[in-house]
């Protein structure tokens, strides 16, 4: 650990530390540049003890799969067949709780209108994103991650550079990122009304978990399989 650090090198370490962060409310996603000292203070948390309960995590076994030294397809394959399906499944099932809710609750709450439609448009922008990374950019990072792995020539990109694709997968994350923030905070961080009945209850759960999980997949996404891919294409070119 240095005072450069940031919340994403922690991250990074493994699936443990990613969870003790989450637990303490720092943003490793989209705020992953921050230095993690000074994001950790922020939030009046010592840095030591958040360190001490990744470490802790680490020391029982609960650590996952080490993504930063997995071949590079099998990251891609991992955030497709965990992260995107995921999304395919829940993002309807969202939809028609929060169709519901707005239509039977709208009228005493005026924070389900906003929801529905922040929830709508990152609906919609999100399953855009996993059409193009499944059609245009993880296909071509498979291929990456087998010729790295086999030992064989890269492929040519055929972006330009693998970073273009990259920069724009980066923005509609940021964009997920500030709907997720919008979503907590209109709903005091998932903090049910009183007059909540369980398609309400139910909703919030599925908008929390959806959270978690997303955080996660950007995590991997930005803080792994895309600076790697960089790396990867630099020193072919060097």
């Amino acid at each position: 650990m240095t005072t450069t650090t940031t919340l994403a090198d922690v991250a990074a370490t493994h699936l443990g530390a990613v969870r003790v962060l989450e637990g303490y409310g720092l943003d490793y996603c989209c705020g992953g540049k921050q230095p993690f000292d000074e994001a950790c203070r922020a939030k009046g948390l010592s840095p030591d003890t958040v360190l001490q309960a990744i470490e802790r995590t680490a020391n029982t076994g609960q650590a996952d799969r080490d993504w930063q030294t997995a071949p590079l397809h099998e990251l891609a394959h991992h955030i497709i067949t965990t992260h995107h399906e995921y999304l395919k499944l829940e993002l309807p099932a969202l939809s028609k709780r929060m169709e519901k809710v707005h239509s039977v609750h709208g009228a005493k709450d005026p924070r389900l209108a906003r929801m529905a439609e922040i929830y709508a448009e990152l609906r919609d922008e999100l399953e855009l994103h996993l059409h193009k990374e499944e059609v245009i950019l993880f296909p071509f990072l498979d291929q990456y991650g087998r010729a790295e792995a086999a030992g064989l020539p890269l492929p040519p990109v055929p972006f330009g550079s693998v970073a273009n694709p990259i920069n724009v997968m980066e923005r509609e994350h940021t964009g997920a990122g500030d709907a997720l923030v919008e979503l907590r905070q209109l709903t005091s961080d998932y903090t049910l009304p009183e007059w909540a009945c369980s398609t309400v209850k139910a909703l919030w759960e599925g908008l929390e978990a959806l959270e978690t999980d997303l955080h996660l997949h950007i995590h991997l996404e930005n803080n792994i399989l895309f600076p790697r891919a960089i790396a990867l294409e630099q020193r072919q070119s060097s």
